[in-house]
């Protein structure tokens, strides 16, 4: 690799850990605003549940768009157009005025924050050497900034009242917009995808949906749809609903923020450590380690005594799973499709994983309505948690099974 590529290339991941900086912000903002939004417009359960999923709804659908236009007209123009996207409509989220506008605001900040999600992986991915393991790393290392966001998002609603909810909107919002107009400038557009584009002979039509399932890539693809769905349904309900669980089982609003400090901390730590593992001999323990452990901290924290630092503690280590899990699946999205596909082949796994985080809040929702309390509701979780660890361990051996069949082609 030479001086220029290495500088590109190190831009590149600079940028793009700074917009997953970004979006973890964001990600997290509605879950620890969430008392104060609370306290200031009165919501039901059903409600908070229609507002937490609001934002996913939109990711959805970003997600869609987003990868196929990024096969089509680049990277760098998706990515760049979305991170404003996001950034203007949490800025609108702090000014919000009654529950209609706090949810169509949110679920425009979501649009915004699904168009970019994918471009991330998939330009991460690209400024590597082709080497499909240090990629799936460099992809994991930057996945990493998303949690340290989610604590910032949480420091900021320790530091302040609830009553002061929109400062995280605000902080949320003006941190992308000020990074757009630095990436504008400084990021290129993957050279890879410009290289494919012109030597596009032989290679999956841009932006195909069928071609995602050719190749061999069909069961990798559900397999990877199902770790997404049920992998993001735990983690959006946790972000969403966990402050509000805690405070249920006795803990402080404060030390409930402290809790989900932790839990993002905890995660940033673990998917950076996911991320340098998948290059090398440890892989597969790493992720062995990483799916069996889920379930069984999910047990714990719901069978925890009310002892908050027992709980603090179960906390940061469920969201070192949590996190690394989230770390490995996007490390592989990526690199299961050819550069050709590869936009809406990450667009449609995240948007799978989308319909999952729609559906985690709304079931958090649900089940505390019809009267669950913490444990319970933690406990209601245990078998999707175990489905989809087993799809996430299916999805890892296939992987390296067909790595071993044909090495020159399984990463393409």
């Amino acid at each position: 690799m030479n001086i220029s590529h290495w500088s590109a290339t190190r831009s590149t991941l600079v940028y793009c850990a700074c917009a997953a900086l970004c979006e973890g912000i964001d990600l997290q903002a509605a879950g620890v605003a969430a008392a104060g939004i609370g306290g200031e417009f009165k919501l039901t359960a059903d409600q908070f549940g229609t507002f937490f999923s609001s934002s996913t709804f939109g990711l959805f659908f970003g997600a869609l768009l987003g990868g196929r236009l990024a096969d089509s007209i680049g990277r760098k123009k998706v990515l760049v157009s979305s991170v404003a996207v996001f950034g203007l409509f949490s800025l609108l989220t702090a000014m919000a005025w009654d529950v209609p506008s706090l949810i169509a605001f949110r679920l425009l900040t979501g649009l915004g924050v699904g168009g970019a999600l994918p471009m991330l992986l998939a330009l991460v991915s690209e400024a590597g050497n082709g080497d499909g393991d240090v990629q799936g790393a460099s992809v994991a290392v930057v996945y990493a900034a998303t949690p340290f966001g989610g604590a910032i998002a949480s420091l900021i609603s320790l530091l302040a009242t609830t009553a002061h909810w929109r400062l995280i909107f605000i902080v949320g919002g003006l941190l992308p917009l000020i990074l757009t107009p630095l990436m504008v400038a400084g990021l290129r557009e993957s050279a890879a995808f410009e290289r494919a584009r012109v030597m596009s002979a032989g290679l999956p039509k841009a932006g195909s949906f069928t071609a995602i399932f050719a190749g061999g890539r069909g069961l990798h693809t559900v397999l990877l749809w199902a770790s997404f769905f049920l992998g993001l349904l735990l983690l959006y309900l946790l972000l969403n609903w966990l402050p509000t669980l805690l405070v249920s089982d006795g803990l402080t609003h404060l030390q409930a923020a402290g809790a989900q400090i932790g839990f993002n901390l905890g995660g940033a730590t673990a998917a950076v450590l996911i991320g340098c593992s998948l290059s090398g001999t440890l892989r597969t323990p790493a992720i062995m380690l990483t799916f069996i452990s889920l379930p069984l901290l999910l047990i714990l924290l719901a069978k925890a005594p009310a002892q908050p630092n027992l709980i603090l503690l179960t906390v940061a280590l469920l969201g070192c799973s949590v996190m690394a899990a989230q770390a490995f699946l996007y490390s592989m999205a990526p690199v299961t499709y050819p550069i050709s596909i590869r936009g809406v082949g990450v667009g449609v796994a995240v948007a799978a994983g989308r319909i999952g985080s729609i559906v985690g809040p709304k079931l958090g929702g649900f089940l505390k309505a019809a009267g669950h309390g913490p444990s319970q509701l933690l406990l209601d979780l245990l078998p999707l948690v175990i489905v989809g660890s087993v799809c996430a361990l299916l999805l890892n051996w296939t992987v390296l099974r067909t790595e071993r069949k044909a090495p020159a082609t399984a990463i393409p």
